[in-house]
């Protein structure tokens, strides 16, 4: 990717929030939830980077933290050149046209009293209000018919749609801006599989269009195969592996994500039935009280006494993958 250009950098981002237990007493301390627990990347202009892990690693508080949704508690966010966590509502109001986010439920990210007119156009009255009403809607009848909605549906509600159609509505409104970079929190999971493909594939055209970079949420992981360039693996808050795609899928480094892999069905009957599954042992740990170490060792099969003593950071091991195994 050195050939392209750098519009992202995260550094060590933490994402923690104070809770009380159920049973506290009013005085007791609060205890430190650790959402996201120091995860780094970068992201290319034009680039796809897909986000995994199991419900509860962090993945969607990682988006948020990037759009300031949920502020960051420590680390770095910085977006062409500039760190967003320095900056102030003005700064955030103009990165925001560059940044947009596509939610996990299309339904319930629509205002159900807004026309579909009303929703797609609404980013253009915030953010470019010296446009004439008829400008406004000139734009929103176009992204209409770019992402496969006819202009007859212009003046319907959300509730008037299907789910698949309801996504193409995010889609359009993130995209009416016409931003550099779209975070897909899950887009597709609430859809039928038929339904999905359509999603991802009008993602990757628009994509090829409008020269977007993506970062792409998700748990299928041979959807995020299909639309990803590079994959960062996240378990407990913290960064397993990042790695170049066929890398990841091919010979992947880490137990964790390897445990991942095994569980993608293989459409072909016979060998789905041979194939073997890493079952993972144990619960998932509490992020109130995370493992020392690797955060990872409580489950992993191949667990040494030293994998609970050092905490273990992304390290490469080639040109195309990097892995916090201390054994890798």
């Amino acid at each position: 990717m050195s050939d392209k250009k750098l519009i992202l950098s995260v550094r060590d981002v933490k994402v923690h929030f104070k809770v009380k237990g159920g049973n506290d007493w009013p005085w007791t301390p609060k205890k430190t939830l650790k959402a996201v627990d120091g995860v780094s990347f970068d992201l290319y202009e034009g680039e796809t980077l897909g986000v995994v892990g199991e419900s509860g690693c962090g993945k969607s508080t990682l988006a948020r933290s990037i759009l300031n949704l949920i502020p960051a508690t420590a680390g770095e966010i910085v977006w062409m050149g500039r760190d967003l966590r320095q900056g102030t509502e003005k700064d955030w109001l103009a990165v925001r046209r560059d940044i947009q986010m596509i939610f996990q439920d299309p339904l319930a990210s629509l205002n159900p009293r807004m026309t579909i007119a009303q929703i797609i156009g609404e980013p253009l009255r915030v953010h470019r209000p010296e446009l004439s009403s008829d400008e406004v809607m000139k734009r929103v009848r176009a992204m209409m018919v770019k992402v496969g909605l006819r202009e007859q549906m212009i003046n319907r509600y959300p509730h008037e749609f299907s789910g698949g159609q309801c996504q193409r509505i995010g889609i359009a409104r993130a995209l009416i801006l016409e931003p550099k970079l779209i975070i897909c929190d899950e887009p597709v999971s609430a859809l039928d599989v038929s339904i999905q493909a359509q999603i991802i594939n009008l993602l990757k055209e628009l994509q090829r269009e409008m020269g977007l970079a993506l970062i792409f949420i998700a748990h299928d992981l041979a959807v995020v195969k299909h639309i990803s360039d590079r994959i960062l693996v996240m378990y407990l808050g913290r960064e397993m592996e990042l790695a170049e795609k066929h890398a990841l899928y091919d010979l992947p480094s880490h137990p964790y994500t390897r445990a991942l892999l095994s569980a993608i069905p293989i459409p072909d009957p016979k060998l789905e039935r041979s194939k073997q599954i890493q079952i993972l042992q144990g619960d998932l740990p509490s992020p109130i009280n995370p493992p020392s170490g690797c955060v990872f060792r409580t489950r992993c099969p191949l667990a040494e006494a030293q994998c609970a003593g050092e905490r273990p950071a992304l390290r490469r091991l080639s040109a195309d993958t990097q892995s916090s195994c201390l054994l890798a």
